[in-house]
């Protein structure tokens, strides 16, 4: 695979966006132009069930006149196609209402320097070699135990894209990037019990992949494992979060901290600045610049220059996520986040993982599996279904499912007791597992 258009075509494409809008009359504007490609295979039971090949492209148009904003966008590329998108924007802009607070982020914020952040390596697989590997992965989770009779699939795909941004600053940047997915879902039964799990592996370089074998060996014992839950009574007991589970749970707080919910006043962290929110010895980093991570960017949404930062220093939140146009209607400054948030960096405080937060805990749930979306972001109100393993003496005694965990996140993130170091590193927060003083269980 490769991308179709060379680096400095995109680049044109997203200045003749700005040329065009300056002759329709715009005060400002701004573009982004992608590509993107990809190869997506999916197997299961042995048998190819989706081959996938994917070209995109596409063309982000925003202009302000007068303080008035218009969007448009086109998969054309084409002159004809770039201009309609941009008259369309102007016409568009024309019947918005004037906002203060709108426009491009200050020329002073604006980035002049573009690290090197090493995000882009393709991967040279075709079908063939990704159909093979994809078997191999799902043979590996069938080879675990008798028990696991049923497949839900293994999947391969390889991706690469490139984006440019420019705005009428004079502002052009843009890189390429590389994202690359082995994954698999096995089914184990045992009577008339029936339980799934998965795994999966993603990294920027297929090299840095784990090997398709264990992640299907993963998948498959994690499901066996699972097989035979039993009820718990409900309780009140400490709680582990795994650590693809411990991201999300640190990712309510990194919403409420997010400039739109702050301006609406929809946050649980309203005012938060300068306050202890997060038991003391839990800090977290925003950091744009490590190499070949999935969050890393040397620049902003809006081309501003990002910044390594402390958004919770010792329990005590320091930082929020703006863009340009939050950051106006909190009478704050941009922080480099239109966009997001980039790797987060949650420091670990104990040596070890769920099974040394198990030992540690004695008795309590480790939870591996969250359902539902009952979070209040503006109250912190927090329930969930899940699922996972009570633990006895400090290990796992049996599986458990079909609970609720609850409590309010005000209250949990200042009774958490520890931060392991099994760091998971395949999305933007990088956390190890953690351990939770206590919450409500329901069981049955």
């Amino acid at each position: 695979m490769s991308l179709a258009l060379s680096s400095e075509a995109l680049r044109d494409v997203a200045l003749a966006v700005l040329a065009r809008a300056k002759r329709g009359g715009a005060d400002q504007a701004e573009a982004e132009a992608t590509q993107g490609n990809g190869l997506n295979v999916t197997v299961r039971m042995g048998e190819l069930e989706t081959l996938e090949h994917n070209v995109d492209k596409g063309l982000g148009v925003t202009v302000y006149v007068n303080g008035r904003k218009g969007n448009a966008s086109t998969g054309d590329f084409s002159s004809t196609a770039i201009e309609a998108a941009v008259d369309k924007a102007l016409s568009i802009a024309k019947f918005t209402s004037p906002d203060s607070f709108a426009g491009l982020a200050d020329a002073s914020a604006i980035a002049t320097v573009i690290p090197e952040l090493d995000l882009y390596h393709p991967w040279a697989i075709d079908a063939e070699a990704a159909t093979a590997l994809a078997k191999r992965c799902e043979e590996a989770g069938f080879d675990v135990d008798e028990r696991i009779d049923n497949s839900e699939g293994a999947s391969v795909s390889a991706t690469e894209s490139e984006f440019v941004y420019a705005n009428s600053h004079g502002f052009t940047g843009g890189y390429k990037g590389s994202a690359h997915y082995i994954g698999c879902a096995m089914v184990a039964s045992e009577g008339d019990a029936m339980e799934r799990d998965d795994w999966y592996t993603s990294h920027r370089v297929a090299a840095e992949l784990e090997a398709a074998e264990d992640v299907g060996r993963k998948a498959g014992e994690r499901a066996v494992a699972r097989l035979n839950p039993r009820k718990i009574s409900t309780q009140s007991a400490p709680v582990i979060f795994t650590p693809q589970l411990a991201g999300g749970f640190i990712g309510h707080a990194i919403g409420a901290l997010f400039g739109g919910s702050l301006y609406r006043k929809t946050s649980f962290l309203l005012d938060s600045i300068g306050t202890q929110k997060f038991a003391s010895f839990v800090n977290i980093i925003d950091d744009p610049y490590i190499p070949r991570a999935y969050a890393s960017s040397p620049f902003d949404g809006e081309g501003v220059a990002c910044q390594r930062r402390a958004i919770v220093e010792n329990g005590i939140v320091r930082g929020y996520f703006l863009s340009a146009y939050s950051a106006r209607k909190l009478g704050l400054t941009t922080t480099g986040n239109a966009g997001g948030n980039h790797n987060l960096l949650v420091t670990p405080t104990i040596k070890g993982d769920t099974a040394t937060l198990a030992k540690q805990m004695g008795r309590g749930l480790i939870v591996t599996e969250l359902m539902g979306q009952g979070v209040n972001g503006v109250t912190g109100d927090y329930s969930r279904g899940a699922a996972g393993f009570w633990v006895e003496g400090g290990e796992i005694a049996h599986a458990v499912s079909e609970i609720t965990i609850a409590g309010n996140l005000l209250d949990l993130y200042q009774n958490i007791v520890a931060i392991g170091d099994d760091i998971d590193r395949r999305g933007s927060k990088h956390v190890g597992s953690m351990l939770i003083e206590s919450m409500q269980i329901a069981g049955g």
